[in-house]
C-alpha cells in the first residue's frame, strides 16, 4: 500500500494497568537451533524508510510517521524562542535547524483538522502533545505516554507541541501510526483512551552472553505482558486480529529471537536507529523496513551500536481502501459523503477559542474526556 503523506492528509481541507518491568534470560538455543535460525531467510523484503518521509505500512496499518525534532527553549507563548525567518509558516516540514513548525504558526504542531474512518495511535517518546477536540475533550500527554484515538464517524482535533521549558531545549520524538478500521466500525462513535507511560509494560530479555533487549508493548501480548486495552471498536480489540505495536531496544551485540506471529499475520520491523542489524540470514543497515515472512520466528543480531526498532503487525482487514486527505473509507462515494458531513456538521463543531489551543505551561499530564471525567498521569 502506498504511503499516505501526513502533510497532504492534514492539509487537504485547508479551503488494568500495572507496569511490568521484569527481566528474564532468553533460553539459550542449541547450536543447531541457532544455526538454523540464522540460516533461515525470515525476511520477505527490505526497503529504505526514506529520510523525513512517512513509512510504508502493511494492512491493517495505513501510515506511520516518525517525528524527531530538537526544539529550542520555549518563549512566553510556548513557541520556539528563536527566529522563524526563512520558514514556510503553515507548512514548515523542511527541518531547518533540526526542527519544524509543521502547520503551527506560534506553537509547533497540527492545528484543528478532521478524521474519519480509522484510528491514530500516538506514541510519544520525548516531549509533550496538547490535544483538544470537537467533543470538548482535552489532554496533555507525552514522555512515554500513548494516546489511542478511534476517529470513527468523525472527530476534529488539534495536536500541538508546547515548548514548556523556558531555560533549556524541548526535544520531541513520537510515532503517529494510522490503523485502519473495518467497514463495520468506520462510523463508530469517536473515542480515545490514554495509556500513561507507567502502565505500558516492558520486559528486559538477556541473551546467553547477558546482553539486553528491552521490549515495550503498546499493543498485543509478549509472553505474560498485557498492555492497556485499546478502544473497544478498534481492530486491535479483536484477539484474532493479532495486532501488535512494540518497540525493541537492543544493546550492542545483543541477540534476540522474535517469536513467530500467527499464520496470516503481516509483520514489519522499522529499523530507525542504530548501525547494522542481522535478521536471520540478512544483514540490514539502519534506516530500512524489514518485512518478515508469515508464521516464522526470526533471530535478530545487533551490530556495534545500540539499536531501536518499531514492530507493527496485524492480520489484514482485507477490504478496499479509499483515502482522500484525512478520510479513509472503503469507497470514494463514502469519502465524498465524509466531506459533505464534515462541511455540514463540523463533526460537532469547534469549542475552542483558536485553531491551535495549548494548555497552561504549569499543567501536568492529564486527560479530560467528553463526559467530564479527568484522568491524570501517575
Amino acid at each position: 500500500m502506498a504511503a499516505m503523506d501526513r502533510r497532504t492528509a492534514l492539509g487537504a481541507l485547508a479551503a488494568t494497568p500495572v507496569l511490568a518491568a521484569c527481566a528474564r534470560t532468553e533460553p539459550s538455543p542449541s547450536r543447531t537451533d541457532e544455526a538454523a535460525l540464522a540460516a533461515e531467510d525470515a525476511v520477505r523484503d527490505v526497503a529504505p524508510l526514506g529520510l523525513g518521509s512517512p513509512w510504508e505500512t502493511l494492512d491493517p496499518f495505513l501510515f506511520c510517521v516518525h517525528h524527531d525534532d530538537a526544539y529550542p527553549a520555549g518563549d512566553e507563548r510556548m513557541g520556539p524562542a528563536a527566529s522563524l525567518a526563512g520558514r514556510a509558516i503553515g507548512r514548515d516540514f523542511a527541518g531547518k535547524d533540526g526542527w519544524r513548525m509543521y502547520h503551527g504558526g506560534v506553537v509547533p504542531g497540527f492545528p484543528q483538522h478532521p478524521h474519519r474512518g480509522f484510528e491514530t495511535v500516538t506514541v510519544v517518546r520525548r516531549g509533550l502533545v496538547d490535544h483538544s477536540d470537537s467533543l470538548g475533550a482535552a489532554a496533555r500527554y507525552g514522555r512515554g505516554d500513548v494516546q489511542w484515538l478511534t476517529a470513527g464517524s468523525g472527530v476534529v482535533h488539534a495536536e500541538m507541541f508546547p515548548l514548556v521549558e523556558k531555560d533549556g531545549p524541548n526535544p520531541l520524538e513520537l510515532f503517529q501510526i494510522w490503523l485502519n478500521l473495518p467497514r463495520a466500525d468506520k462510523l463508530a462513535d469517536p473515542q480515545f483512551v490514554m495509556m500513561w507511560g507507567d502502565t505500558i509494560p516492558k520486559q528486559l530479555v538477556r541473551d546467553a552472553a547477558g546482553r539486553a533487549t528491552e521490549i515495550t508493548v503498546v499493543a498485543g501480548n509478549f509472553g505474560e505482558l498485557r498492555p492497556p486495552a485499546p478502544p473497544p471498536r478498534s481492530w486491535a480489540a479483536r484477539a484474532d486480529a493479532d495486532v501488535a505495536i512494540w518497540t525493541l531496544t537492543m544493546a550492542p551485540g545483543a541477540r534476540f529471537t522474535l517469536p513467530a506471529a500467527s499464520p496470516g499475520t503481516k509483520r514489519a520491523l522499522y529499523f530507525f536507529r542504530g548501525t547494522e542489524l542481522r535478521v536471520g540470514a540478512r544483514r540490514v543497515p539502519a534506516g530500512h523496513r524489514i518485512t518478515l515472512r508469515d508464521g516464522v520466528s526470526a533471530l535478530l543480531e545487533n551490530g556495534p551500536d545500540e539499536t531501536e526498532i518499531l514492530l507493527l503487525q496485524g492480520r489484514p482487514i482485507g477490504e478496499p481502501v479509499a483515502q482522500q486527505g484525512p478520510f479513509v473509507m472503503t469507497s470514494m462515494a463514502e469519502v465524498q459523503q465524509a466531506f459533505i458531513d464534515y462541511r455540514r456538521t463540523g463533526f460537532g463543531g469547534w469549542p475552542w477559542p483558536s485553531d491551535d489551543p495549548v494548555h497552561a505551561r504549569a499543567d501536568g499530564r492529564f486527560a479530560r474526556y467528553p463526559d467530564g471525567r479527568v484522568d491524570k498521569a501517575g
